[in-house]
């Protein structure tokens, strides 16, 4: 067996990598921010954290995959330490009885493509370059294990103030997200969670390749056109093979928190190509559920869609 290439993640790759899930998100999984700042503080106390190709694992080597559960906005008033998710990780090695070989990031976008690198850093493993989305999405049925039919448990959830969890069969993906939602609801609507183990072979036939790696070269791009005063949406749209598809401006938003999940609805009144088209959106956590776009008659309906990164790279 050969020793697998470990590449070492850099601190620029970290600051990188959370402007990249941020975008990747498309408005969903929560705030990079608290992560970032775990992992600068893990960082600046000697911790590293190396990324391993997800087709250098071996077929039966265990793999974790970890999130922070629950609604975002709750995630930026109750601030997460990084030995949560790290706890989860144990959590599962304790119930199974074995160790993990890696850990990855149930999705890349938004917070959760940092929770496998604090796990990482806790537990002296490497994180996969891989996720189960490519982006973020809201509920567990919705990746590519779950469409791939893999086993959806066991999966753990673990509170701080001392509330540990384990949700040890349901009959469905469905299921799954319908438990540990309540158990996360409970929790006060945010919990560090391990979602069901990974095989090496699971991870090669279904997880998304290399995504960690692209949400640092995004972020990095948007990062360097930032310092040289360049359009980064312009930048990231031909290095990504983009399109734009609507410019406006944010002119109302109402949120509310509710069943574990953020929900609302946003309005944004189109500027510059735009002008006097306005697009409605209605989002939960992720802003992709029902869009209603108001425009003159020239325009497309593909313009219901608005290019979401748009609004995160200029804000």
């Amino acid at each position: 067996m050969n020793k697998p290439a470990l590449t070492e993640i850099t601190l620029e790759d970290i600051e990188s990598l959370a402007v990249g899930a941020w975008i990747l998100g498309t408005g969903g999984g929560g705030s990079p921010y608290l992560g970032l700042l775990n992992l600068r503080r893990l960082y600046a106390e000697g911790y590293r954290v190396q990324l391993m190709s997800p087709l250098d694992l071996e077929d039966d080597d265990r793999v974790a995959v970890v999130s922070n559960m629950g609604a975002p906005l709750i995630g930026q008033e109750r601030l997460a330490d990084s030995r949560n998710i790290a706890r989860a990780v144990e959590m599962q090695e304790e119930f199974g009885g074995f160790k993990f070989r890696a850990v990855m990031s149930v999705e890349i976008g938004g917070g959760n493509g940092m929770q496998a690198l604090m796990a990482a850093a806790h537990l002296g493993i490497p994180v996969v370059d891989a996720d189960c989305m490519g982006r973020a999405f809201p509920e567990a049925q919705m990746t590519s294990v779950a469409i791939g039919g893999l086993q959806p448990y066991p999966c753990t959830l673990y509170d701080p103030r001392g509330i540990e969890a384990i949700v040890t069969k349901v009959p469905s993906w469905k299921w799954m997200e319908r438990a540990s939602r309540k158990i996360c609801v409970e929790m006060g609507s945010i919990a560090s969670t391990s979602k069901a183990p990974r095989t090496g072979r699971e991870v090669k036939d279904w997880g998304i390749h290399f995504t960690t790696t692209a949400a640092i070269r995004i972020g990095r791009l948007v990062r360097e056109a930032n310092r040289l005063h360049t359009d980064p949406i312009a930048a990231l749209l031909e290095s990504e093979g983009g399109k734009r598809l609507f410019t406006g401006k944010v002119v109302d938003v109402a949120r509310r928190t509710t069943e574990g999940f953020l929900r609302g609805s946003v309005a944004i009144e189109g500027i510059d190509d735009d002008r006097g088209s306005r697009l409605e959106l209605a989002f939960q956590r992720i802003q992709h559920i029902k869009v209603n776009c108001r425009a003159p008659a020239r325009e497309h309906p593909e313009k219901s869609r608005i290019h979401l990164a748009e609004q995160l790279i200029s804000k």
